[in-house]
């Protein structure tokens, strides 16, 4: 359904130092640095054919966060959905909701994680329970 995902940063290097160590627990490598043709600077991150991006807001707007938006990233396991958490926080993110762990719902028990990233976006490690 989705070709990508992009957020705003209103500082790309602190962005890259968040999303390199936070993505890095998914398996996703270091983030490609990109200028657009704006010369505003951008980060792409691609793992199992899905794209992340981060980008400085091309109109030159402070970049905000979505106010009841959410970016679920899956997880293989309930210790990766700890370990996402526990790397946001040690990368300038900040925990929001309740503490990660067991969730029921009627979508079934999920492991969940919230954090957000240094801008404010709020993220989602998330592990589906079979």
């Amino acid at each position: 359904m989705f070709s990508h995902v992009m957020l705003g940063s209103n500082d790309i290097e602190q962005s890259k130092r968040f999303y390199d160590a936070v993505l890095g627990t998914l398996g996703a490598g270091e983030g490609m640095r990109n200028t657009a043709d704006s010369g505003h600077k951008r980060l792409f991150y691609r793992h199992e054919g899905n794209s992340f991006g981060v980008s400085e807001p091309i109109n030159g707007d402070k970049a905000c966060f979505a106010n009841g938006g959410t970016i679920g990233f899956k997880c293989s396991s309930p210790e990766q959905v700890q370990t996402f958490h526990d790397v946001a926080l040690a990368n300038g993110g900040s925990t929001c909701e309740a503490p990660p762990g067991l969730r029921q719902s009627g979508m079934g028990a999920m492991h969940l994680a919230y954090v957000r990233d240094p801008d404010g976006n709020k993220l989602c490690a998330i592990y589906r329970v079979k």
